[in-house]
């Protein structure tokens, strides 16, 4: 197992690594809508915080050798499902290959934010 980092997301917030790679596959941990470079949250808006969830998991993508066509599986997170459609335009712009997906609403994100989410991708 190998472990990936990058400083172009940001850090984890608690025990756990930004991504690891196992025989030729991804997993991130979920990102949330986080400044790699201060740790802040970033927007307050549906469009604004996925817009920077999606910039760190690509930068994520980036550093394990990958990218968001290698993408089989995403799991999305919602703290309030009437963003739906806004996030998915925002989500469509990223993962054009349409992979596998599951998008749930959840009561309560780490620091406030509203989106968060994971993927897994074939390097």
């Amino acid at each position: 197992m190998k472990k990936i980092h990058t400083e172009k997301a940001p850090a984890a917030v608690g025990p756990y690594s930004q991504a690891v790679e196992v025989n030729g596959m991804v997993y991130t941990s979920g990102q949330i809508p986080l400044d790699p470079a201060t740790g802040e949250l970033v927007g307050s808006t549906i469009e604004e915080q996925a817009e920077q969830v999606m910039k760190n998991l690509m930068a994520i993508l980036e550093a394990a050798g990958t990218k968001p066509e290698n993408v089989v599986k995403t799991l999305c997170f919602l703290t309030d499902m009437n963003d739906f459609a806004a996030f998915n335009e925002v989500y469509a712009k990223y993962f054009t290959e349409k992979p596998a997906r599951s998008c749930v609403g959840i009561g309560a994100l780490p620091k406030g934010a509203i989106c968060e989410v994971e993927v897994i991708a074939a390097i």
